[in-house]
């Protein structure tokens, strides 16, 4: 990868990313009424712990603490998620899940060090952009998910660690979101995304065509909800999976 690229300036992206999330969270915050966020535990985190870092920080210490050698990282949202619950053979000796349900791009980049990097990873797999299309932690341009990308691009390439960027899975639809265009943004992310890849020399795993019934939704069969891949969803990625990671792992020789 071009060392030039790591080289960027770190740290004014990433507090540009960190202020949005404060200011997000802050927002929120005033939203709700001291009642509100007793009543809904979900809302009361994200005021406390806005990238849910508590999530999976006494399994990274563990991780650690017990020397196991980490070969790839799966970070991203819910299907990264489901992944592991519904067809856990993809996670083999050295494969580690970092997926949390309905996270957006700035989240997972301020959990970035402490679920990926912090774990010494040769590769990285990231899936995400769903949710930040959906709106889930608030209204994003498509520049603003593509600067996280950067950012955590930059922090990958900083620490050796050899980036796979997932395509955005097909989803004709959001049930949380209905009337919402969902064609036009998945299809501008990823050949952006397509593109990054080609120019840091990274690796694309395209989910996209995998699942795709040829007019940018699921093919019947492999979706629960437009959005979510079923078990038969994903004994079809991890062809596209495995094959990423082997490329993965030939490019860092």
């Amino acid at each position: 990868m071009p060392p030039s690229f790591a080289r960027r300036s770190l740290l004014t992206s990433l507090g540009a990313a960190a202020g949005a999330a404060g200011a997000a969270g802050a927002a929120g915050a005033l939203a709700l009424t001291p009642a509100q966020a007793a009543d809904s535990p979900e809302d009361e985190r994200l005021h406390t712990d806005w990238p849910y870092l508590a999530r999976y920080r006494d399994e990274n210490l563990l991780l650690t603490a017990s020397g196991e050698h980490v070969d790839a990282v799966f970070l991203g949202d819910s299907i990264t998620e489901g992944w592991l619950s519904m067809a856990p053979a993809l996670f083999t000796s050295g494969r580690v899940c970092r997926g949390i349900g309905g996270q957006t791009t700035p989240q997972m980049l301020l959990r970035f060090r402490q679920d990926v990097i912090d774990l010494k990873p040769h590769i990285v797999h990231i899936m995400a952009g769903t949710n930040d299309i959906a709106g889930n932690t608030g209204s994003s341009s498509l520049k603003m998910i593509q600067d996280n990308f950067l950012c955590m691009t930059e922090i990958a390439i900083a620490n050796s660690v050899h980036l796979v960027f997932a395509s955005i899975p097909p989803a004709s639809d959001y049930p949380w979101r209905p009337g919402l265009d969902t064609v036009t943004p998945i299809a501008a992310l990823n050949a952006w995304l397509k593109d990054h890849v080609r120019r840091i020399q990274a690796t694309y795993a395209d989910y996209f065509s995998a699942l795709s019934d040829g007019n940018a939704g699921m093919r019947d069969g492999l979706s629960s909800d437009h959005v979510h891949p079923t078990a038969a969803g994903y004994a079809l990625m991890r062809p596209v999976a495995e094959a990423a990671l082997r490329q993965a792992s030939r490019a860092r020789r």
